[in-house]
């Protein structure tokens, strides 16, 4: 984790130096080890260091080479290095001091616009050519690494966060109605939008080419659906999740500081803190430290028996926070000041105490079991493939073991598939109607609207064409169930991915935190994506391929759970004990901010159903969006310029 900027005038006109030295200044959390400013006539790159790997110590950024026909400037950890400083003529000798940014401008010198494929790892960058007169800039392929950008005619200038924009006066501060729109429905399948009309993220695993006459924008990588990889037996496929899975690991334990671990509990982040407690037990010795939220208040999200089994094995300094006693909103303008958006994360507090503790722990690195779900795959969708293809009886099988496994309702799971995919005229019409009744599969009314729809604005909903947008954006997830890899593939290609990724990235970064993500390593998704559907789900158990391949490294309590905690209730009971009466004075004394967007009426009703204990599965989320727009609003009108902010960062 750094910062980069950059400014490039298409028209020529010289940079100024106080313009991107005001660019670092706003992003001073993202890096006190260093400060670097290079620039030239009518471009400047701007750069803060925070230390994290064993190379970046000898890194000085933006780097020049040696001929004066680049500069670059980067975000960068690469994954493949001794691949690439072997493809690229490195001595390996000198290993250990070759920087990733000496690696990835060697690259671009001998590939050009393809180097971001070979590049394995989290980055996002900007390389000017001075012979081209471009500037190219790239994000890696799951926007772990954030990249925000401006454009006109006569500008260009990007930020690893938005503020650093906003701290030039060429960039507009006009709010993007659509993004106000999306955010109020929950929306995030569009990539490059932001709540700036004139601010936009380069989207994942995407490169761009600015010159003075053009802007290019091309994806360089995409995930292949329709490869399938076939091997031998299941030993096998577990064997190569566990190599390819220790691997993304290992590369990511690369750290000149402590690296400690994320510990819900679950089977994503214990895979990663056993396996990281392995390689550390044979290299140094070290205990992992590990943070933990525990809920004493709220039983029914504590999962301290399944983080206990994973710290019986030893090797681990364990950390808690109380994640009972504090707000969904905690610090909420020190958060704003750093996601310069709406919250939309109602578990962010959590990550938000738990980074705080690491910094006090002297930790710059945190391994996170973000989403593993998405890139292993729970497989159910080859339970659609099974009636869709007729096989009944293997599908009840599945559905059986499933619901034993996960102690869930049988025809409440096998209802769907019934209705979405058994023929009526095999069971009669007056047959299928009763089984219809019986299991409450009764089709939605024609011409019903969703459950957002009464609680926007009906003014702002046709000015932006909310629900055509949302239909249009919303087309791939329609076609997702058509397979199982199809599902699986639009899991891992989601807009939310990006936007969660961005959003735990700013998080992170107030408190000087790395965050490494081993369950998105391009290897091991591919790897995942490409394997048989019976591989994902088998006699009911989801994530097959993993629990084989944790064999001998997860405790069996955790390799074996059914299911996980819903930290829902744990937000419903903080959402209710600390900004009840916040809710209560936007709603029923100051809602102007939010007027031109939201139906008022609409969002007391919500909030007399949520506070009567009667929530009708989405008002407690309208009610968090609405008071996260009105706090959003207002901290963005108190800033007296865009260079000011009046937050202790």
């Amino acid at each position: 984790m750094s910062a980069i900027t950059g400014l490039y005038y298409r028209d020529g006109r010289p940079v100024d130096r106080p313009k991107i030295d005001r660019t670092l200044e706003v992003l001073a959390h993202r890096g006190s080890d260093d400060l670097g400013v290079w620039y030239s006539d009518n471009v400047g790159l701007g750069h803060r260091m925070r230390w994290t790997t064993p190379e970046s110590l000898y890194e000085t950024l933006p780097q020049v080479d040696r001929t004066g026909n680049f500069a670059i400037t980067a975000d960068i950890r690469i994954d493949n290095r001794l691949q690439l400083l072997s493809a690229l003529d490195f001595s390996t000798a000198l290993a250990d001091t070759i920087t990733d940014s000496q690696i990835l401008l060697a690259a671009y010198q001998k590939w050009g616009d393809r180097c971001p494929e070979y590049i394995f790892g989290d980055f996002a960058f900007a390389i000017w050519d001075a012979r081209e007169q471009t500037l190219f800039c790239a994000r890696d392929c799951f926007g772990v690494t954030p990249f925000y950008y401006y454009v006109s005619d006569r500008t260009f200038a990007f930020g690893s966060e938005i503020k650093a924009l906003l701290s030039l006066e060429e960039v507009p501060r006009e709010i993007d109605p659509e993004r106000v729109g999306d955010y109020l429905i929950s929306l995030w399948e569009d990539t490059s939008i932001t709540f700036y009309r004139a601010i936009r993220r380069l989207p994942p695993a995407h490169w761009m080419k600015v010159s003075p006459d053009s802007v290019q924008m091309q994806p360089y990588w995409s995930l292949d659906p329709s490869r399938e990889l076939h091997l031998g037996s299941e030993k096998e496929y577990a064997e190569g999740f566990r190599e390819i899975f220790t691997e993304a690991v290992s590369c990511r334990l690369r750290s000149a500081y402590p690296v400690g671990s994320m510990l819900s509990g679950g089977l994503d982040s214990s895979s990663i803190a056993c396996t990281a407690r392995e390689i550390l037990a044979s290299s140094d010795g070290r205990p992992l430290p590990t943070f933990s939220a525990i809920f004493d208040d709220v039983p029914e999200c504590d999962e301290r028996p399944y983080i206990n089994a994973v710290l019986e094995g030893g090797g681990m300094e364990p950390h808690y926070l109380g994640g009972d006693r504090i707000s969904p909103l905690v610090e909420s303008q020190r958060q704003l000041y750093h996601q310069d958006e709406p919250l939309f994360a109602f578990n962010l507090n959590l990550n938000w105490g738990l980074y705080g503790i690491a910094q006090q722990k002297g930790v710059r690195t945190i391994l996170d079991g973000f989403d593993g779900d998405s890139t292993v795959s729970h497989g159910v969708g080859y339970l659609s493939e099974l009636a869709r293809d007729g096989r009944w009886l293997t599908l009840m099988r599945e559905v059986r073991g499933y619901t034993q496994n996960f102690d869930r309702s049988f025809w409440e799971w096998m209802s769907p598939y019934l209705w979405n995919y058994a023929p009526p005229f095999k069971l009669g019409q007056r047959g299928w109607k009763s089984l219809q009744r019986r299991m409450g599969m009764q089709p939605k009314a024609a011409g019903s609207q969703p459950s957002w729809h009464s609680t926007v604005n009906e003014n702002f909903l046709r000015q932006v064409d909310l629900g055509q947008r949302r239909k249009a954006l919303g087309r791939a997830l329609r076609k997702s169930r058509e397979s199982q890899r199809a599902e699986h593939y639009y899991s891992l290609v989601r807009g939310v991915m990006p936007y969660t990724l961005e959003v735990m990235d700013k998080a992170a970064a107030a408190f000087g935190i790395d965050l490494r993500f081993p369950f998105w390593d391009r290897r091991l998704v591919e790897y995942c994506l490409s394997l048989p559907p019976e591989q994902k789900i088998h006699k009911g158990w989801t994530r097959m391929v993993m629990r084989r391949g944790m064999s001998g490294i997860l405790p069996e309590a955790v390799q074996w759970r059914g299911g996980k905690s819903n930290l829902g209730p744990n937000f419903d009971r903080g959402f209710r004990k600390f900004e009840k009466d916040p809710i209560e004075t936007l709603l029923f004394h100051h809602p102007g901010r939010i007027a031109p967007y939201t139906n008022i009426d609409a969002l007391r009703q919500a909030y007399h159903h949520w506070i009567a204990g009667k929530d009708r599965g989405e008002d407690a989320m309208v009610l968090w969006r609405a008071l996260n727009l009105d706090l959003w609003l207002q901290h963005r009108d108190r800033q007296s310029s865009p260079s000011q902010e009046m937050v202790s960062v």
